[in-house]
């Protein structure tokens, strides 16, 4: 059984009486201009699309091209339920009262389990980047070490042979240059560099750990376009992962995607934003799969 039964947005009459009520008293160009799409975000979004209500799955999947509002509705959904989350979001002035009309209903009492996060790819490229300097951290002083290997190796250019213990404050130095002296130089930096690298990683593969390491037991998670930095093959593998967090973990997922290996996971329900009205559809029906079902069916002969 899923956590969240079910999402309410706002409708068309309450986003229009909000927005007249909002700028009565305004001259008309200044309304105007205020009514604009861009400038009252996250309002005049669903309602052109037909999209008031969701139903969800243990797997639910929001699909549709750029700007048909998928990260929004996870936004929209995340800030509603108060889920955690790392990153900043496109919030505007409008979306604690955009808020104030949506409704949801739970399955088990009136808040998500207490770990239910929503995880954008915002979060997954700065987790990137933490690696990448941590990383180049490690190079140099890696370096660092190399270089004072090779000094006090017999054959470092100014290694000192004749070095003697005179005093206690040479003691350090001298068991320094004994360790140099008894090691290889793999062996010397590895006990002597405290920094840890995640070695042997792609941007991919990392991206992938970041997945597994933050989804738990028995939550809620909203993903945001997860397939981005990952191979297809990575993909695949998120998704079996997902399907068995869903089925073995009791975690209830709601992603936005258009990734063709994420949008085969079965039992998933798909609610193509693309459509009009807003619809549930096949995964085989959605356009970028059928894209790829034709690009691969051109070029049957060459497999």
């Amino acid at each position: 059984m899923p956590y969240l039964e079910s999402f309410t947005l706002a409708t068309d009459n309450q986003e229009y009486n909000y927005l007249r009520g909002a700028y009565v008293g305004a001259g008309y160009q200044t309304a105007m201009a205020c009514y604009d799409h861009s400038n009252v975000y996250p309002f005049k979004i669903f309602p052109p699309k037909g999209l008031q209500k969701l139903t969800f799955a243990p797997i639910t999947i929001l699909y549709g091209g750029n700007g048909s509002g998928k990260s929004t509705l996870l936004n929209v959904i995340a800030e509603k339920l108060r889920l955690q989350r790392s990153s900043p979001f496109n919030n505007t002035p409008y979306m604690k009262s955009y808020l104030d009309f949506c409704s949801y209903q739970m399955s088990l009492g009136k808040l998500p389990p207490r770990d239910s996060k929503i995880i954008t790819s915002d979060d997954v490229f700065d987790y990137l980047l933490d690696l990448r300097s941590i990383n180049v951290g490690v190079d140099r002083r890696r370096e660092e070490l190399y270089q004072e290997y090779a000094e006090l190796t017999p054959r470092g250019a100014s290694s000192d042979p004749s070095f003697l213990l005179k005093s206690l404050d040479d003691y350090e130095e001298l068991k320094k240059r004994n360790e140099a002296r008894g090691s290889t130089k793999s062996a010397f930096v590895s006990r002597r560099l405290n920094t840890h690298e995640v070695a042997g990683r792609s941007n991919g593969e990392s991206a992938l750990y970041y997945f597994t390491n933050k989804i738990g037991e028995g939550a809620l998670y909203l993903l945001d376009e997860p397939e981005n930095s990952l191979s297809a093959k990575l993909q695949n593998e998120l998704r079996q992962f997902i399907e068995d967090s869903a089925r073995f973990y009791r975690c209830q997922f709601i992603i936005s995607t258009h990734s063709p290996f994420l949008l085969s996971m079965k039992g998933a329900k798909i609610y193509d934003l693309d459509s009009r009205p807003v619809s549930v559809a096949n995964w085989t029906d959605l356009e970028a799969v059928r894209i790829y079902h034709d690009f691969f069916e051109a070029h049957r002969g060459e497999f």
